[in-house]
Formats: structure tokens, sequence, C-alpha cells
């Protein structure tokens, strides 16, 4: 009895039997056997690229299949492993191995007709390599449906790494659509099954997708414990793609807190990751693209300092001047290079992504025709790809330029005002259709902002919008979008009827607001009034009101009447 040589793991063991060779997984509680002839000793390259990627180990993993490449020059779909093969060969893909036309090609030697002859464990490894080529494509709902016609098989299926990775597809492509909520369920069960077989640094990687969707729903300080958790195990690997990713991730959670230059620390650290493994890599370009947005909102605070300066009667050093423009100029050179990075990966999102950046730093030096220009192509690749959460910011950014036209009074303002209603309210629409809570807060922000400069009578649907959005900001940090509600929060404030207000409450409509809530609504509404009647004299309105000038002060600060 001859025993072949395994190169991929101990956890491996290949036995002779009869005039074949069986190979067993004794990973977990699972057990899968193959049987080959003894012509091909395939089982060593299927099994070595499955453990490979498991235990993350990138480089070991792509010398395999640069070996085999040389040899084969493509997959041979008459291999007894073929369909297992293509199956690791499209995850190597995904990894940084060739492009997606490798994958393509393969499944060439898999026609639908034909895939009715396969094993069922061979079929689920087809779709998963059709599915990878529909993310590829941007095409979320037919890869969904791969992958869910792969998870409804597990039972006969029992491999624990390809429900793993069927997961974590999954996980990806939710989360692309904005379902918060599939997209963790499907992350949680990717490192199940993962840890389950073994595979530690794979389940870490999928940790960090998990991660991402827990900052999403503002779990900062659970996500940045999973973060730290994925990196220590990572970090001892050769995946440069996913440790990108983790700078990534604190670079996002950084900039969320305002924390602008831990951002682009990390930011940075993220591209010289992604470059380790491949220097014009999608996920670079995203931070690219982080980093341009990043840089517009530090050019902003710059620009209120300029303006509190002129405000006063103040003239502006030459530096703070020279540091607004090379940061504005910095921000456009990384969306450049983002989008011909994207461009290169035909990725919409991506592009897209790019278009809304550029257009706000457009809309920020004043150039409209641009910020339009920028905000209509974005809609048009979300648009190519149902993809609702680049379609609404784009849209978003529609509104706000119309609003600008309107101050300016450009163009026929009814018909700019339209214009602006008519993009806050598709807004809203589709953020709705996702669970981006800070997407709908700001697109609902905007719509009331823009009911207030449109409509001054519809004021009790602004304040609507406006407890709507505070709803979905409660707890955020006093970010940009922050104070965009405080802006509006101001604007109905003075714009509504205090005495409508005041006898609804006498008459018990009080809506949902809870008691602490109507306390809040009615320092609203009361302290300014007396804050213009004394003279605004914070420490007259408390002791007026036998209250702290603290709370004073913090409910004009609020509301954007105080410093």
């Amino acid at each position: 009895m001859t025993r072949p040589n395994v190169t991929s793991s101990s956890k491996y063991e290949i036995r002779s039997h009869l005039n074949g060779h069986r190979a067993t997984s004794l990973t977990g509680p699972y057990r899968t056997t193959f049987w080959y002839s003894n012509t091909h000793m395939p089982i060593d390259l299927l099994n070595g690229l499955r453990g490979d990627l498991g235990m993350r180990r990138i480089g070991s993993g792509m010398a395999r299949l640069d070996e085999y490449w040389a040899e084969s020059g493509r997959l041979d779909p008459k291999r007894p492993d073929a369909a297992g093969l293509l199956c690791y060969i499209a995850q190597w893909v995904d990894a940084g191995w060739r492009e997606v036309d490798v994958v393509q090609d393969g499944l060439g030697g898999f026609p639908k007709g034909r895939r009715v002859r396969l094993s069922l464990l061979d079929y689920a490894y087809v779709l998963m390599a059709e599915g990878m080529i529909w993310v590829a494509e941007e095409n979320v709902e037919r890869a969904l449906a791969n992958f869910s016609l792969v998870l409804s098989l597990r039972a006969e299926i029992g491999d624990p790494v390809v429900l793993a990775l069927a997961h974590f597809w999954s996980s990806r492509c939710n989360r692309k659509a904005g379902e918060y909520e599939k997209a963790q369920h499907h992350a949680a069960e990717g490192y199940r099954y993962a840890a389950e077989a073994g595979m530690e640094p794979m389940a870490a990687a999928m940790r960090v997708a998990e991660s991402w969707l827990l900052f999403q729903k503002g779990r900062l300080k659970d996500a940045m414990k999973l973060l730290g958790e994925a990196d220590a195990v990572l970090r001892e690997t050769d995946d440069f793609i996913t440790r990108g990713n983790i700078q990534s991730s604190y670079g996002r959670m950084y900039r969320r807190e305002g924390r602008y230059d831990l951002a682009l620390r990390h930011f940075a650290q993220a591209i010289e990751e992604y470059g380790k493994r491949d220097a014009e890599h999608r996920n670079l370009a995203r931070s690219l693209a982080n980093m341009g947005y990043v840089e517009r909102l530090i050019a902003l605070q710059l620009r209120k300092r300029i303006d509190a300066d002129a405000a006063q009667r103040r003239r502006s050093g030459p530096d703070l001047r020279r540091d607004f423009e090379n940061t504005r100029a910095q921000a456009l050179a990384h969306l450049d290079r983002a989008a011909e990075i994207y461009k290169m990966h035909s990725n919409h999102r991506g592009a897209g992504t790019v278009c809304v950046n550029r257009g706000h730093l457009h809309l920020d030096s004043g150039d409209l025709h641009k910020a339009d220009e920028e905000a209509r192509m974005a809609y048009k690749l979300g648009e190519e790809k149902n993809d609702y959460i680049l379609m609404a910011r784009a849209r978003l950014l529609e509104c706000m330029v119309e609003n600008n036209k309107l101050e300016e009074e450009i163009e026929d303002p009814a018909w700019i005002a339209h214009l602006a209603l008519e993009a806050a309210k598709e807004a809203v629409e589709l953020a709705r259709r996702t669970e981006n809570r800070r997407l709908l807060s700001r697109a609902l922000i905007w719509q009331g902002l823009t009911i207030c400069s449109t409509s001054p009578g519809s004021m009790d649907a602004a304040r609507d919008l406006c407890e709507q959005a505070g709803g979905l900001l409660k707890n955020e940090v006093q970010d940009h979008i922050w104070e965009d509600l405080q802006t509006l929060k101001a604007k109905v404030v003075r714009g509504g009827n205090l005495d409508a207000t005041l006898h609804a409450w006498s008459q018990g409509v009080v809506g949902e607001r809870s008691f602490q809530q109507l306390t809040e609504d009615f320092a609203d509404l009361i302290i300014p009034k007396i804050w213009e009647h004394e003279s605004r004299k914070v420490a007259r309105v408390a002791r007026r009101l036998s209250i702290s000038p603290k709370k004073v002060r913090r409910v004009l600060a609020r509301l954007g009447l105080h410093g």
C-alpha cells in the first residue's frame, strides 16, 4: 500500500483503496470523502488550495495555482475534481490571483444543461463560482440566488468550508444592498462554520465583515472589539487584502468620531497593505476615496475658520488659506486616482461614490454645474445596478445643489424649488429601501430643510421630518450630519407656530412623544423666545426660568443659535 504525498495540511489523510485513492477530511465533525483514479492526484491541489484559503496562506495558494497554470494553461473540465477546483479558483481570484475571466472560462465547461449530471457537492461548487461572477458584475440579486441555493443544500453538502464561504458571500451581497440585519446573520454563520472547520484565520476574516456591520448599527465599542480580535489573528498571515480591510475599517470608525488625523493614518496604512498584493486593487481605490472624503471634511473645517475670521473682521493668515487649498487639491487627486482604478475594474458602486464625493467638493467651492454633473453620473451608475444606496446619495447631492441655486436665486425659483423637493423625496424613498440609518436620516434632514426654504407654510411636515431624523441619529457623534440636523431644528423652531403647538399639547395631542421628549421640545420652543426677549443674554434667561446657564446654552447650541 502506497501513501501519496500531501503538501497541504496534516489535517487531510489520503488512503489507497482498491484501484483508486480516497481523501477524507478529518477536520471537526464533518467528514467528506472523494474518490479519484490512480492516474490523477488532484486531491493534492484541491486540498492544498482549500487549506491555504482557510489558513489565509495567500502566497502559498497563489504559488500552487501559478504552478498548475504553467503546466495546464486552463482548467480541464474533465478532471474529476474540476468543479471543486473551479470553486476555489474563484475564491483565489477574489483574493487577488489573476482576473475574473479565468473563472468565466472555467464555467464554460459546466453549461447549465449538463449540470444535472453533477453530484450535489459539485453542483454547489459550480454555483459558488458562478455567484462570484455575479458579484464581480455587481448583480447582487442573481448572486444571492446562487448562494441561497447552496445554503439550502447544507445537509447534503456537509462541507463546512463551502458553507462558510456561501454565508460570507451572502453577507457581502446583503451589505451592498443595505440589508444589514441579513448581512450580519450571514457573517456570524460564516464565522461559525469556519471556526468549526478549524480554520481560525478564515473565521477572523469573517469577523472583519461582522465588525463593520455592528459599526453601521452604531455599536462602535463592539465593532472595535471584533476588529481587534481579527487583527490579532490575521497580522500573522500574508492576507494583505483583509489586513487592509481592517485598517480601512478603523479609518471609517475614526472618521465617524471626527478624529480625522487618525482616520487618514489608517487609510494610508490600508493602502500600504493593499499595495503589497496589488497596487491597483479595487479596495485600494476605496481607501483613496475615503481619504478624499475625510480631506473634504477637513477642508470644510478650515473654511469655517476662515469665514469666522471674516465675520469678526480679522484677516486669515496665509497658512490657513494655503492649508485649505492644499487639502482640497489632495482630496481631488485621491478621488481621481480612485476613479482610475475603479474604471479598470468596471466597479459601478466605487465609481459612483467617487462622483458623489467629487460633487460635494465642487458644491463646497460653489461650482454648482460640476456638482450637478457628478450627481447625475452617480445616479446613472447606481441605476444600472439597482444600487439604492448610491442612487439615494446621488439624489441627495442633487437636492443640495438645487437648494444652493435657490439661495443664489439662479434660474426660475418655482422650478428649482420643485426640483429640490422631488430630489429630496426620491432620496428618502430610496434610502428607506435600505437599512442605512445615517443615509435615511440625512435624506430626511434635507427634505426638511428644502421644505423650510420652499414651503414656509408646511413647518409641521418639516418638524416631523426633523423628529424622525433625530431619532435615527440618537447617540451619534456630533459630525457634519448632526450639524445639518441642528440647522433644521433651528429653522422649524423659528418658523413654527408656538400657539398652535401649545394648544395641541393642552388637548393631549402629543403623538408618540415621551414625557422626556415633550420636556425637550418645550425647552426648544420657549428658551429661544425668552433669549430673544432678554437681549440674547444667557444669564438673564437662566434667572427668569430658574435653571442653570449651562442648560440654556446647551439648548441654544443644539438649535444652532449660540456658539
